[in-house]
C-alpha cells in the first residue's frame, strides 16, 4: 500500500466531517497489544467444549466461520444455535493488563469537532472495559455493538452499516470512519463515508495480511496510517487552525 508522505495531499480531507466513527479492536488500542490472541484462544476453547471438538478442529472451524459469516459468532448462531450472550461473555473475559492508558489519544479524539461513536463487532461490555482502560470512555456518544447488529449482521454487512447509520441519524456523506479491516471500509465508502485504514499487517494476522502489499490505495480507502493517535491529532490541529483562520482546509495526508 502506498503511504502518503507527511503533509502530502490525498484525495479527500476532513473539513466536512461532523461524525467520527471508530472501530474498537486493533484500532482504538494498538494491534501490538494482541488482545485477539487471548480472544482467539477463548473462542477455540468455547467451540471445542460446546461442539465436542478437538482444539485443533475448533480453531479451524473458528477461522472458517469468520471468513464465511463475517464473525465466528454469526456462524455458530446460524449453524449451531449457540446463545450469543454465552459466547460473548466467555470470549471477552480477558486480561487487559497489556492495554495502557493513553492521554495522548484522549486529547487527539477530544480535539475532533462533532460527534464520536464506537462501531464494533465486539460486545458493549468489552468495548466499555477497553475504552475505560485507555481513558477515553467518556468521549463517545455511544457504542454500537454486535448486540445492536443482531449478531448475524456484523461489519462489513450493508444491513449492519445501514442499521448503525439509521440508529444514530448519521449523514454518511459527513462521516469519517477508522477501521483496521479494509473490507469494512469498502462498505463504509459505498455509503459515502471518508475512510481511514489502520494498517496492522505487521502483526501477521490472516485477516490483515490477506490484503497483500499493494503499491496503490484502493478507491475505497482514502487514508492509511499505522498509528491512530498522531493521525487523529494532526486532523484536530488542522481543523482548529482552519477554524481560527476561517479559510479552506487542505486534504489531510498521513501524519506519521
Amino acid at each position: 500500500m502506498r503511504e502518503a508522505a507527511p503533509g502530502q495531499p490525498r484525495e479527500r480531507g476532513f473539513d466536512h466531517v461532523e461524525t467520527w466513527v471508530f472501530d474498537l479492536d486493533n484500532t482504538l488500542y494498538p494491534a501490538e497489544c494482541d488482545l485477539f490472541s487471548q480472544i482467539d484462544r477463548r473462542m477455540g476453547s468455547f467451540i471445542a467444549e460446546n461442539l465436542n471438538l478437538s482444539l485443533d478442529d475448533a480453531h479451524a472451524l473458528r477461522k472458517q466461520y469468520y471468513f464465511e459469516h463475517g464473525t465466528t459468532l454469526a456462524g455458530l448462531i446460524r449453524l449451531h444455535g449457540v446463545k450469543p450472550h454465552d459466547f460473548l461473555d466467555y470470549v471477552h473475559d480477558i486480561d487487559l493488563e497489556v492495554v495502557d492508558p493513553s492521554p495522548a489519544l484522549a486529547d487527539a479524539i477530544q480535539s475532533l469537532p462533532g460527534r464520536k461513536l464506537v462501531f464494533t463487532n465486539g460486545c458493549r461490555n468489552h468495548a466499555e472495559r477497553v475504552t475505560a482502560k485507555l481513558g477515553i470512555q467518556d468521549l463517545f456518544e455511544d457504542i454500537f455493538d454486535i448486540h445492536a447488529l443482531e449478531y448475524v449482521n456484523p461489519k462489513p454487512s450493508l444491513v449492519g452499516f445501514e442499521r448503525f447509520v439509521a440508529t444514530h441519524d448519521i449523514d454518511s456523506q459527513r462521516a469519517a470512519i477508522f477501521d483496521d479491516l479494509p473490507h469494512n471500509l469498502e462498505t463504509a465508502h459505498a455509503l459515502g463515508m471518508t475512510t481511514v485504514w489502520i494498517d496492522c499487517r505487521t502483526m501477521g494476522r490472516p485477516e490483515h495480511v490477506a490484503y497483500g502489499d499493494e503499491t496503490e490505495l484502493p478507491d475505497h480507502i482514502h487514508h492509511r496510517t499505522e498509528a491512530l493517535t498522531p493521525f487523529v491529532a494532526a486532523i484536530g490541529a488542522s481543523l482548529a487552525e482552519n477554524a481560527e483562520s476561517d479559510g479552506p482546509i487542505g486534504v489531510q495526508g498521513n501524519p506519521q
